[in-house]
């Protein structure tokens, strides 16, 4: 059984799924976009089934014979310094275009998929998507117009901020952020996303397949990323909650994710974000939940 991990041997998560599937029977090999076109070989006859990888050391694989593919982190492409620019992009181009293409047509079973990727980007998508099935999200705003902002901060308690393409942790929105020349000149670079803070409990839910494992996390920071320390707490979701988990995994096309929540003090949990490659060791480690177990399920199945 041939299993690849989009990603490579520097990232902790890659290398103990990689060790975790090899121990399981697979044989499994790491997928670094980074290293095409130097070192990997693409090649797909589009109209038909007949397509290769050749990695690094010479070992090719049909995409036929490719069993499935753990989707950790995706690097993009990686073209020499040309001194002519306009073949320098035409180079960037041609080689995202030929992997984007063989991503999308091989036919291996994707946890996650491209399409969940490109997804999980549109974070505001994102958001309305899971609104639409009926569940509460933050009152949000995404703008560049600084006077839209400034009357979304009036109208709330408490506001936080973060980029639109995610990537960074949250931050909350003070008088100083609103000032008037300083808050022109940041909307003139890109536009912003502004939330309603929760008050409440931060729950992490992990969706692998049709299991679901939820933790609470305690922690004084406003993003509990930033917190080492944060402690976990495994707990048990109601019922129509963890339904809700499975809905959303499903509209996002996720066949894993980890969704945060915030449990309101009324009992109302209210969706923050799902994402679609999220690091897993730390809290397997603290909750005990068998999460590698989950996906090596996911990744073999027949």
């Amino acid at each position: 059984m041939n299993i690849l991990i989009l990603g490579n041997s520097e990232d902790a998560h890659a290398v103990h799924l990689k060790d975790a599937l090899t121990q399981a029977g697979a044989e499994v090999n790491y997928w670094d976009t980074q290293l095409f076109p130097t070192q990997l070989k693409l090649s797909w006859q589009p109209g038909t089934p007949i397509g290769s990888l050749t990695l690094p050391g010479g070992h090719k694989l049909s995409l036929q014979n490719i069993h499935s593919v753990f989707w950790r982190s995706f690097s993009g492409v990686h073209i020499p310094l040309l001194e002519d620019p306009t073949q320098q992009r035409i180079a960037l181009n041609d080689s995202m275009s030929t992997l984007r293409s063989l991503i999308q047509s091989c036919p291996a079973r994707w946890v996650n998929s491209w399409q969940a990727y490109q997804f999980h980007k549109e974070k505001p998508l994102q958001l309305n998507k899971v609104q639409q099935l009926g569940i509460k999200i933050p009152d949000t705003l995404i703008s560049n117009d600084p006077e839209a902002v400034s009357q979304f901060c009036q109208t709330q308690a408490k506001v936080i901020f973060k980029p639109v393409y995610g990537g960074a942790h949250t931050q909350f929105v003070t008088e100083a952020h609103l000032e008037p020349q300083r808050l022109h000149l940041a909307l003139k670079l890109s536009p912003v996303t502004l939330q309603a803070y929760i008050p409440g409990t931060n729950i992490r839910s992990y969706v692998i397949g049709n299991a679901v494992y939820s933790a609470e996390i305690r922690s004084q920071s406003v993003d509990f990323r930033e917190d080492e320390g944060a402690e976990l707490i495994p707990v048990a979701l109601p019922e129509a909650i963890r339904q809700q988990c499975l809905a959303i995994a499903k509209a996002l096309m996720l066949e894993w994710t980890a969704i945060d929540w915030r449990l309101q003090s009324t009992g109302e949990y209210v969706f923050l974000e799902a994402n679609p490659s999220p690091m897993f060791l730390h809290f397997e480690q603290r909750t005990g939940f068998p999460i590698t177990a989950e996906l090596l399920k996911l990744l073999m199945l027949m």
